[in-house]
């Protein structure tokens, strides 16, 4: 049987990152990747979606500064977001946290950075296998690396039968959790398992994106900006966006949330829904609804804003899960981190979390090169903890809103901005309106509520 000191399961961000830690910090590191195509990359690797992009804090989250990227990843420089609600707008040229990186943030193709982290894993020594799909894990909690010539801790079982035997496993699949589920069942009690509480259909939202090259003036409007448009579409935490990339293209899509029923909604409440809808459109039709809605009277939109075929997963589209649950601790005693999407740090609030991916594989594979995971639960809530108590506090505080909500919530922001309160959107906002005050206290009421309790599995649930 191959023997590793660390096996990881999945190759996207988190785990090619934890690679990268692991085989630095000198130990034998391998990453099983079942692999998928994709139309703008050369061979297999991981299921890799592009998301919105890096803000300029993110940039120190992640720890990997852009200049140190391969040509071809980053696509656009930003200097703003746009958020945009049925009737009004707001607009942010600084996030307001403080950040080594000197622009608002920016965009990058997904794919050449997978392949960026990949190289660099394996520039460090570890393995990067793809085709290989783990189809389970045995453990033995009483074997392991502190048993001198014993059996691994942990031994994957590979759909091509073959086995591999490790000592640590990060668990980096993803929000589709599809070994993490059944491994975190183990060490839960009966009725607790991670199965039934991070199954993808209640725990994640999905998202749908098109690649299509833009007229000249809409993208010299959009070509340094990332454009959020929010309560023109039913679901929380549901939105449309723009995200520039490269000669003329963007990414026009939307996130959602999984199964809703159209008669839950007033349908004339909604930019992008009809009177006559029978169900929740499909990504597709929002897509289009989104165009003919914005750029309609100027435009034949299927003719001006064409799909660019040989982009993303297939026919310049792709569909993707976004983790909408609060993250969760790891089964440390165990031998197991779990990184990244497949322990709920993505969110659909922010769309993505490639940086928080990024830090929480680095913490993994470093952990796990020193031989003892133990401080892996605290250490993730040290780097990353204050961004996930943000976003799980504003999904929260938004759950519920309507589009009059949003025009409201945005029209207040606007006017804290116009404001130049200049510490960033969430700070000194008496000048600008009852509305502006009551946002921002009610958002620092329930971030400390959250601060006490955002994690959906706590380390003391697990049981050994």
């Amino acid at each position: 049987m191959e023997r590793v000191d660390v096996a990881i399961v999945g190759g996207g961000p988190a785990g090619s990152s934890a690679a990268h830690a692991a085989a630095s910090g000198g130990a034998d590191a391998l990453v099983l990747e079942k692999g998928v195509p994709r139309a703008d990359r050369e061979g297999l690797g991981p299921d890799s979606t592009d998301a919105a992009g890096i803000l300029d804090y993110w940039v120190d989250i992640m720890g990997i500064h852009p200049d140190e990227f391969d040509d071809g990843v980053v696509q656009r420089e930003l200097n703003r977001a746009e958020f945009r609600g049925p009737s009004t707008a707001a607009t942010l040229f600084d996030t307001g946290i403080e950040s080594s990186y000197d622009r608002f943030g920016y965009t990058f193709h997904r794919a050449r950075f997978d392949d960026w982290l990949r190289d660099r894993a394996e520039d460090a020594g570890a393995e990067y296998r793809t085709g290989v799909s783990v189809r389970g894990v045995d453990t033995d909690l009483d074997a392991g690396a502190s048993d001198a010539g014993a059996g691994p801790r942990h031994v994957l079982r590979l759909a091509d039968g073959d086995d591999v035997g490790a000592d640590f496993v990060v668990l980096a699949d993803g929000p589709q959790r599809t070994v993490t589920n059944r491994m975190l069942d183990e060490y839960l009690p009966t009725g607790q398992g991670g199965s039934d509480r991070l199954a993808p259909p209640e725990a994640n939202h999905i998202a749908y994106q098109e690649y299509r090259r833009v007229p000249e003036a809409v993208y010299e409007a959009v070509n340094d900006a990332i454009v959020f448009w929010w309560g023109v579409m039913p679901g929380e935490t549901a939105y449309p966006w723009i995200f520039p990339n490269q000669d003329r293209v963007c990414r026009i899509g939307l996130t959602m949330p999984i199964g809703m029923d159209i008669d839950d909604f007033d349908a004339d409440a909604y930019e992008l829904l009809s009177a006559d809808d029978d169900s929740i459109p499909s990504g597709a039709e929002y897509v289009r609804r989104l165009l003919e809605w914005q750029y309609g009277d100027e435009y034949d939109v299927e003719e001006a804003f064409p799909i660019v075929d040989d982009a993303g997963k297939r026919d310049g589209t792709e569909t993707y899960p976004i983790s909408s649950t609060r993250p969760i601790d790891s089964p440390t005693e165990a031998g197991i981190a779990v990184a990244g999407g497949a322990m709920g740090t993505t969110s659909a609030f922010h769309e993505g979390g490639d940086h928080v991916a990024v830090r929480t594989g680095a913490i993994a594979g470093e952990l796990a090169a020193d031989g003892d995971l133990a401080p892996y639960n605290r250490r993730w809530k040290e780097a990353i903890g204050d961004e996930i108590v943000r976003n799980v506090t504003m999904a929260d505080m938004v759950a519920d809103y309507t589009p009059d909500d949003w025009d409201r919530i945005i029209g207040a922001a606007d006017a804290m901005l116009a404001a130049e309160a200049g510490d960033g959107l969430l700070a000194q906002p008496y000048r600008s309106g009852w509305e502006s005050l009551k946002l921002v206290l009610g958002y620092k009421w329930n971030k400390r509520k959250t601060k006490r309790d955002y994690v959906t599995i706590s380390e003391d649930e697990y049981v050994y």
